[in-house]
């Protein structure tokens, strides 16, 4: 019992004893800051360490699966390289089109000049970019639907009462809480405005925009290609009817297929095509002139018809005046050499004017003022 009373020694918990003073008391008071204080730098560092292992462990997974054999594959494989192939030649169209924003050689039948959008619209229309004319007939198509089936206006105005709420709730929650608001937080030092330059520019293409469609207008309407004119005809002639048993959005759709698959038709059947409207071309060349020449026969059949009424009727006006003549004398009306006088007069048609009429209206007048006055003659 003695030995292990003298192994077992249990530590003094009286804090006012002289073994354990108040400098003791302070000593184990410090030493529990310090070891929190160390506590909490460890805990810093193996947060740190931790966050930095998984960012470790992250990128190797990543570049595991970078390096793997399938994705190597997939990227350096024949869909790859024509995915990059056609990104390249869509990218190469769209240049081409906007450089063909060119104003034309050509002109008007009056001499105008035409817009550079007569040159883009050809160019796009034309199909010189296959690619580029794809993608803007898919994107105006998907606007006309979404136009038809999607609530554009809802969605704007959804859009804008949800920003600005979100907004104001942030600026209110930020001055209560810290004395300052987000969005004046976020607010920049200078508002964004629209330089001159951009609006000017911007103004300019709008002017040859509408140019454009006032200047084509004008030429169907005058006729300039009578090609033009006659499928603007038929164009109208049609929509006024499909108008009545279609939707906007329909006739839109419509349109826009038109426009942009009657150029690649004819492209496609030119030669076919050509032929057939330079037969069309002669046939009704021909019709033109068969009928011009039924015309001038015609013509010349009544100007020969009316000639001979004309001598018929004047043979027998002559015949009827001989008798009244003979029988006027005979009756002792009118004398023999009376009646001759008057069937002489009336023989005799009115002759054209000799000299021809002056072009100089000075001369005119000098000749006017050589002549004499009525008056002196009297």
């Amino acid at each position: 019992m003695a030995e292990s009373s003298e192994q077992q020694q249990y530590p003094d918990l009286n804090p006012y004893s002289a073994s354990s003073g108040q400098s003791n008391i302070g000593q184990n008071t410090t030493g529990q800051d310090t070891t929190g204080l160390n506590s909490n730098g460890s805990m810093q560092e193996k947060a740190q360490s931790t966050g930095n292992t998984i960012q470790a462990k992250a990128q190797n997974a990543m570049d595991s699966i970078a390096n793997h054999p399938t994705v190597q594959n997939i990227q350096n494989g024949p869909v790859a390289d024509k995915a990059r192939q056609e990104t390249t030649a869509v990218k190469n169209e769209f240049s081409n089109l906007a450089a063909a924003r060119q104003q034309p050689d050509a002109k008007t039948a009056t001499g105008q000049p035409l817009t550079h959008y007569h040159s883009l619209f050809y160019s796009l229309l034309s199909w010189e970019n296959p690619r580029a004319t794809a993608i803007s007939y898919a994107a105006l198509v998907i606007a006309i639907f979404a136009c038809r089936y999607l609530p554009l206006v809802r969605y704007g105005l959804r859009l804008t009462w949800i920003v600005t709420g979100i907004t104001a709730a942030a600026e209110i929650a930020g001055r209560m809480a810290f004395n300052q608001g987000v969005a004046s937080k976020l607010r920049p030092k200078k508002y964004y405005t629209i330089p001159r330059e951009t609006l000017e520019s911007s103004l300019e293409d709008l002017e040859q925009l509408i140019n454009f469609f006032v200047i084509e207008f004008q030429r169907i309407l005058f006729a300039e290609n009578v090609y033009a004119t006659v499928a603007a005809f038929a164009t109208s002639l049609i929509t006024y009817f499909l108008i009545k048993v279609t939707p906007a959005w329909g006739l839109a759709l419509i349109g826009a297929t038109v426009v942009y698959f009657v150029p690649l038709a004819y492209i496609s059947n030119k030669e076919f095509i050509d032929g057939h409207l330079e037969n069309a071309g002669q046939i009704v060349n021909q019709q033109t002139q068969q009928v011009r020449e039924l015309a001038s026969q015609h013509t010349s059949k009544a100007m020969e018809v009316s000639s001979q009424t004309l001598n018929q009727y004047s043979n027998k006006a002559k015949e009827m005046m001989g008798q009244a003549k003979g029988k006027a004398v005979d009756q002792g009306i009118v004398s023999q050499q009376t009646a001759d006088k008057t069937e002489e007069s009336l023989k005799q048609a009115p002759s054209a004017p000799a000299d021809e009429p002056l072009s100089n209206p000075a001369g005119y007048q000098a000749e006017q003022s050589k002549a004499e006055p009525v008056a002196a003659q009297y």
